[in-house]
């Protein structure tokens, strides 16, 4: 039996998109770009320049499945970029972190802003980057930390945004993802 999937575009790729049931009868289409250099090439060669018209000095990043796009991305731009762990190490020293709430795990997560990445992201213009933004929960917290590590947010870029696509004109996306029901039915968003 074949599972449900979603064909993503990005650029000249395209991907299969398997669904996974996040609550009774509604599924999203996950994209993992962890190993798929090519994806991460395309969406970062994409992405840049959007990104760069607000001049940001850093990039941040939740762990983990998006580092690839901000390593792309850091490279491009020429600019330092930043990962908020998702679990404290002793080693981060003085860290911030703030909770959010992922829409793939079900639950809080706690992500941590290690103390060297704080003195990248004081008195920076910072540009928040993720693989999807859903429910914005994460940019939420992100948002939180840069705002206690003095810094300042510029732009938040996703290769896909998802759910209500009124709720995320603002963020610099290349495509965005339907939620479906379950059977692969997409819902009107």
């Amino acid at each position: 039996m074949q599972s449900a999937s979603y064909t993503l575009r990005i650029g000249r790729l395209d991907r299969e998109l398997p669904l996974f049931e996040v609550q009774p009868g509604l599924c999203i289409a996950v994209l993992n770009i962890l190993g798929d250099v090519e994806l991460a090439e395309e969406a970062a060669a994409m992405l840049a320049p959007r990104i760069a018209v607000h001049t940001p000095q850093v990039l941040m990043t939740p762990e983990a499945k998006s580092i690839p796009l901000a390593y792309a991305l850091a490279q491009r731009l020429h600019l330092p970029y930043v990962v908020l762990r998702k679990t404290y190490k002793s080693y981060m020293g003085e860290a911030l972190s703030a909770t959010t709430t992922s829409i793939t795990m079900g639950r809080e997560q706690t992500l941590y802003l290690d103390q060297k990445d704080r003195d990248l992201v004081a008195n920076a213009r910072v540009a928040l980057i993720d693989d999807v933004i859903s429910t914005g929960s994460t940019l939420v917290a992100m948002h939180e930390i840069v705002t206690r590590a003095a810094g300042e947010a510029v732009c938040e870029a996703a290769i896909c945004t998802e759910g209500e696509l009124e709720n995320w004109k603002h963020v610099i996306a290349l495509a965005h993802l339907p939620l479906f029901k379950a059977g692969g039915k997409a819902v009107d968003a």
